[in-house]
């Protein structure tokens, strides 16, 4: 059974595993309201990384870890960004969501676009937070590189559940990078016909600022929003400003 990792003490959480097309995903599901928020992690993470952030939010959040990282076991194939997807998708249609506000974080911003331009009846709003991955650094090393360059100047708190989560996600986790790097999120965009949040930290080499403005410029109704001194990590850590923003984001829907 998987663990209680995110839910406030005293509330009422569904905590499960969801099945489909051979793959499993792990789900904390708890609050109540329209519009969940659900939680869509970056590579080699898991829904745990988000235990500051759900703390400010409000409302029905659902956490999920995907295929191969924190709870969830590996599946036999890597699976692809849209593949992802349709099993995001699968899971939030089990539960009657229609509305979700999917926040997808580096990776997870990937893997929301393309639940929205595939599935747009689950979704509502997108908020992609340091979204990845960069068309012109489209490659395994450009990519290590700046996430090197990330975590030299990244907080204690993302530095350790960050290499703790990327040692739960095992030892076929280049494959899931290269799945990651070969998608190309610029050909989803411009399909998406949902309000849409960017959310970039000042400091994030990974998201930098010319590939959030060309997001932006693709996706029809999307808005910008930076979170000064903060690298990609921005949800991870010293979240108060970004789930500020967040929130806004969410009330004006």
């Amino acid at each position: 059974m998987p663990e209680r990792l995110l839910a406030p003490e005293g509330s009422r959480v569904h905590l499960g595993e969801f099945v489909h097309g051979g793959a499993t995903l792990v789900y904390e599901d708890f609050g109540a309201g329209e519009r969940p928020v659900v939680l869509l992690h970056g590579i080699g993470m898991g829904r745990s990384v988000y235990v500051d952030f759900v703390q400010r939010l409000r409302g029905r959040v659902i956490g999920l870890d995907l295929p191969g990282f924190g709870e969830a076991p590996k599946p036999a194939r890597t699976l692809t960004m849209e593949r992802h997807a349709d099993l995001v998708a699968s899971f939030l249609e089990s539960r009657g969501i229609t509305d979700a506000v999917l926040l997808g974080h580096s990776m997870g911003s990937q893997i929301a676009a393309e639940v929205a331009v595939r599935h747009p009846e689950v979704v509502s709003a997108l908020i992609l937070a340091g979204p990845t991955v960069d068309s012109t650094a489209r490659s395994i090393r450009a990519q290590a590189g700046y996430l090197l360059r990330d975590l030299i100047g990244e907080r204690p708190t993302v530095l350790w559940r960050g290499a703790r989560e990327y040692l739960r996600g095992g030892p076929h986790l280049f494959r899931k990078m290269r799945a990651t790097i070969v998608h190309e999120p610029e050909k989803a965009y411009p399909r998406v016909r949902v309000p849409t949040l960017v959310v970039r930290g000042s400091r994030d080499p990974l998201a930098p600022m010319t590939w959030c403005r060309r997001v932006v410029e693709l996706v029809p109704d999307a808005r910008f929003t930076e979170i000064p001194d903060h690298g990609h990590g921005t949800l991870i850590s010293d979240s108060a400003a970004a789930a500020e923003k967040i929130l806004e984001f969410v009330s004006e829907l």
